[in-house]
């Protein structure tokens, strides 16, 4: 039977490096609970996320712990079966359960693993190994009824953490197969998609609502400045949100804007794949550079030793995090969808209610593309290993030559 609350195994990546049982106790007496087997299975988990954060990233660690802790969990508390011991059909079991699973282990919200109560690190009761935002049209009662779904990209990401896991054991000596690599081609559950993928993105009406509501926020509370900042920084420089927060091995500075000797500015980036890049920088750009460090009483642009935080907390100092930025942008676009649903109408306002950050990357690289920019500046500002992928995801050459070949069909 499902336990009715989970508790997490694995917290941050910092801590987990060297961490201190007698700091979670909670957790320190679940192992202890465990069957020998079972406490293996932990250190397993365990080791190859230490693997993971140091030889890629502290982002890929806390996507692959998040896939490996569910299914640990599952392993231990429903399937109660030693993972090295597994066939093709227990990895497909799993899959039907990551499909499907119980409401009890389903979250609709982000909500950290463990909290600091009296000294001591506690489960939080409100985490579930699954978060399953819906829409906002959707109500937590269409979650319980099971009307929504893991998406196709969730399930492979699932797949390729647990692939990943019994490699690593395997390398360990640890295992002697991989049943997640045999079972992922007959899992039911994955489509075979060969459709046109269109690019999430903003309209030119949806995005100048959205940078209208920044500058008006702005206008009137100064506080809003760093959510005008980071609109404009996502949009106009293609920006991932992992690339304007705070992360162990990169800090985003202010020195990280630079000029060259011909007086053009750039923005040096730390992107996916520790690939560090310059992106180019447009003149108007800087106004909304000026006018967010004039607004941290910084002068008008950075020097080349400005260390001050790209991005400032309220209280504090240094850098904010991922989470806590898109926070500020989902603020301004429940602004910007107010006020468009009023100017014009709700339904051409929508989209406002379904983008995320990362739809302003596609939005800026869209503009580009649309007025005619060269596609291998483009794709160099973007951080695309080739100029393909760019095209692929925006330009979709072959698809517009197959589409115009198409219209000359005859129905007689």
């Amino acid at each position: 039977m499902p336990i009715k609350k989970p508790i997490p195994f694995y917290p941050v990546y910092t801590e987990i490096i060297d961490i201190n049982f007698s700091n979670y106790p909670q957790l320190k007496n679940s192992i202890k609970e465990m069957d020998d087997w079972q406490r293996e299975h932990f250190a397993w988990g365990r080791k190859f996320l230490e693997y993971i954060g140091r030889n890629k990233s502290e982002h890929t660690y806390t996507r692959f712990r998040n896939e490996i802790e569910r299914y640990l969990l599952w392993s231990i508390y429903i399937k109660v079966k030693p993972i090295d011991t597994y066939r093709k059909s227990d990895i497909l079991e799993y899959a039907d359960f990551c499909w499907k699973p119980p409401f009890s282990w389903i979250a609709t919200r982000n909500h950290d693993r463990f909290i600091l109560e009296n000294g001591y690190f506690k489960s939080n009761n409100k985490w579930r190994p699954f978060k399953l935002q819906p829409p906002k049209s959707q109500k937590n009662k269409e979650v319980k009824k099971g009307k929504y779904k893991p998406s196709q990209q969730t399930l492979t990401s699932t797949f390729t953490a647990i692939i990943s896991f019994y490699n690593f054991l395997m390398g360990e000596e640890l295992c002697l197969g991989n049943p997640a690599q045999i079972a992922k081609k007959d899992c039911k559950h994955f489509i075979t998609e060969s459709q046109i993928k269109v690019p999430k993105r903003l309209t030119e009406d949806q995005w100048q609502f959205v940078l209208d509501t920044a500058l008006a926020m702005a206008d009137k509370d100064s506080l809003f400045e760093r959510n005008l900042f980071i609109i404009a920084s996502l949009k106009v420089l293609f920006l991932r949100i992992s690339e304007l927060s705070e992360r162990n091995e990169w800090s985003p500075e202010m020195r990280h804007f630079w000029q060259d000797y011909e007086s053009n500015w750039w923005f040096r980036a730390y992107g996916k794949g520790r690939k560090i890049r310059d992106i180019t920088v447009p003149h108007d750009f800087l106004k909304f550079l000026k006018r967010y460090r004039q607004s941290r009483n910084l002068s008008p642009l950075p020097s080349s030793n400005d260390k001050s935080a790209l991005i400032d907390k309220v209280r504090g100092t240094g850098g904010i995090t991922s989470r806590h930025l898109r926070r500020l942008v989902q603020e301004t676009f429940d602004q910007a969808y107010i006020a468009m649903s009023k100017s014009i109408s709700s339904s051409a306002a929508r989209k406002l209610k379904e983008a995320t950050t990362h739809w302003l990357r596609h939005t800026g690289a869209s503009m580009e593309i649309e007025r005619g920019r060269a596609l291998k500046d483009l794709s160099e500002d973007l951080g695309h290993a080739s100029m393909a992928t760019t095209d692929t995801v925006y330009v979709q050459t072959e698809n517009k030559v197959r589409a115009e070949s198409g219209k000359s069909r005859k129905v007689d």
